[in-house]
């Protein structure tokens, strides 16, 4: 059990709750004009558990020389020694297969994106070196969730799984700024790369604000594009005042409370599919 343990945390599987719950709303919107299953329902849980996990292990790998030169996260997994690179390999690999795997299970168009779904996701983990908006890379990796539930559901053509992306992709890269934040003075020093690192705390700041107003927004317009509820817009309402709550923990002054910032964000997914649900079968 302390291995798995050890396994769990290395690839934060907490964190699930950003991700998942949004493949879960584009597979319900999807499954509007479509019959489902519950084995459909657990293999894009599969998926979506097993890709996270294989990029954030990816993450781990090629971070490990610098995670164990700062200080913030010298104390992860790798660079302290209670995960081998290679044991940290052979994970990647077979949460990669697993997802493939899981893919195929869905359908053949689900089998052939799995490639370019991975290619995507471990993508985000060498932006960094490359380009100034690796935070926006992170955003597309998980904007892919929503997009794959609504293929997977076997939805059509429409614009609710590219709103939905969008918002997403919105949502997870302005917090994703916010919590660059911290590591803006090593990131400069060692030549890693980021909107904060590039453009300074203070404006960092600001371009987080506007992309959560911006998410809320495209919130908002999936509820006009996909003819949901009235009870939808309450949802969307809730989200807002999160991401409000959220940014007011945060100024360039004070970056002490970014991890509960960062935190908080797991019940917006949360939030967000509930109402949903509830709006799509109740409302």
């Amino acid at each position: 059990m302390g291995k798995l343990a050890t396994y769990l945390s290395f690839v934060r599987f907490s964190h699930s709750v950003f991700a998942l719950p949004f493949a879960l709303t584009g597979a319900l919107l999807a499954w509007r004009e479509q019959p489902f299953a519950w084995s459909q329902v657990a293999w894009i849980v599969v998926c979506m558990v097993s890709a996270r996990s294989a990029a954030m292990g990816f993450n781990r790998l090629v971070d490990a020389r610098m995670d164990a030169l700062n200080p913030r996260t010298a104390m992860r997994e790798l660079p302290r020694g209670l995960l081998s690179k290679p044991e940290a390999t052979v994970f990647v690999i077979v949460a990669a297969v697993v997802f493939v795997f899981a893919a195929s299970r869905l359908s053949p168009l689900c089998l052939a994106l799995a490639p370019v779904a991975l290619m995507i996701v471990f993508w985000y983990s060498l932006a960094k070196r490359f380009t100034t908006y690796t935070q926006m890379f992170l955003g597309l990796a998980l904007a892919v969730a929503p997009v794959g539930g609504w293929i997977a559901a076997g939805g059509r053509a429409g614009a609710e799984p590219w709103l939905l992306g969008l918002a997403i992709g919105l949502w997870v890269g302005g917090f994703d700024i916010l919590y660059a934040c911290q590591d803006v003075d090593f990131d400069r020093r060692h030549g890693l790369r980021s909107i904060p690192a590039t453009y300074g705390v203070t404006n960092a700041i600001r371009i987080s604000r506007l992309m959560h107003v911006a998410t809320v927004v495209v919130m908002a317009s999936l509820w006009w594009a996909a003819n949901l509820p009235p009870l939808y817009v309450a949802g969307v309402a809730i989200v807002a005042a999160l991401l409000a709550y959220e940014q007011s923990l945060v100024s360039e002054d004070d970056l002490s409370q970014v991890k509960k910032a960062f935190d908080l964000n797991g019940w917006v997914g949360i939030v967000y599919f509930a109402v949903t649900a509830l709006a799509l079968y109740i409302g």
